[in-house]
């Protein structure tokens, strides 16, 4: 799995047997739909951590085999009620071509499509209006490397100001620009916003980014902390910043989510008939 921001990245090496890798699929069809079944599996799981907002919040993921099209949740519902019929795929237009063709946010397709098209190594992409990061983001800063979770995002992230309420369709392409390879970046005024070369990867930043501004804030109000040079903060991103590390810790998320979810194993198993 190639990742978007790479500095010698490398994998932990486990002991006593190999780590799981992602799937391979042999059909557009059969990676669509399972691109889909975590893309849904994503929204639940944000749903469980109490990240659903209103009709705030959306995750994009790249259609396989139309790189220019995009799948996205319909418009104020729920994250927990989502499911894959649900989902609509539109292009950077906002143009919808195929799904359950409700409404999408407006400020979906400024935010993901500015971004998706900008920039073509970014398969999936997560923002929505959570609690400690808006708390967060009401000072414009980023992250501190003050423990293993927090090197994550180590010189892989940026603080974004622009609109608060994003209906203005070069809003993405901006924030694109201002991110460039980074894939997290702090929304002033407004919340986080990750990406990844796959849905597991930036749901997963996106859960661990809004912990880490949490326990920031903790430590802050605590009084003093401890800061971790450069080269510490560096040495760990190395160990565990790959989108393939972000992929593995999602999927015991996943599966305690499938065991949850009849009718998203009931779909799992379909993709894997067809």
């Amino acid at each position: 799995m190639n990742d978007i921001a790479n500095i010698n990245l490398q994998i932990p090496t486990p002991i006593g047997g190999p780590l799981p890798t992602p799937a391979i699929h042999d059909s557009f069809e059969s990676e669509r739909r399972d691109r889909k079944l975590r893309l849904v599996a994503a929204f639940r799981m944000f749903a469980r951590f109490g990240l659903a907002e209103g009709i705030a919040g959306h995750i994009t993921v790249r259609d396989p085999e139309f790189s220019d099209r995009f799948w996205v949740n319909a418009y104020a519902q729920h994250f927990s009620c989502i499911s894959p019929q649900d989902l609509i795929c539109i292009d950077e237009h906002g143009n919808v071509h195929s799904g359950s063709g409700g409404p999408v946010n407006a400020a979906a397709v400024a935010i993901h499509c500015g971004i998706h098209a900008s920039n073509h190594r970014v398969t999936a992409a997560a923002h929505t209006h959570s609690v400690y990061g808006r708390a967060f983001s009401a000072r414009k800063r980023t992250l501190l490397p003050i423990n293993q979770e927090a090197c994550l995002f180590f010189e892989d992230q940026v603080a974004f100001q622009g609109d608060v309420l994003v209906l203005d369709r070069d809003e993405g392409r901006r924030i694109a620009s201002a991110m460039g390879d980074r894939r997290a970046a702090v929304l002033v005024n407004h919340g986080l916003l990750t990406v990844g070369t796959s849905v597991d990867a930036t749901a997963y930043r996106f859960l661990a980014m809004e912990r880490c501004c949490q326990i920031q804030m903790l430590a802050e109000s605590a009084g003093d902390f401890i800061v971790m040079s450069d080269e510490e903060a560096r040495s760990v991103r190395r160990q565990i910043g790959s989108d393939y590390v972000a992929w593995l810790a999602f999927q015991g998320l996943f599966e305690q989510l499938l065991k949850d979810s009849p009718d998203l194993r009931e779909y799992q198993k379909s993709i894997r008939s067809a």
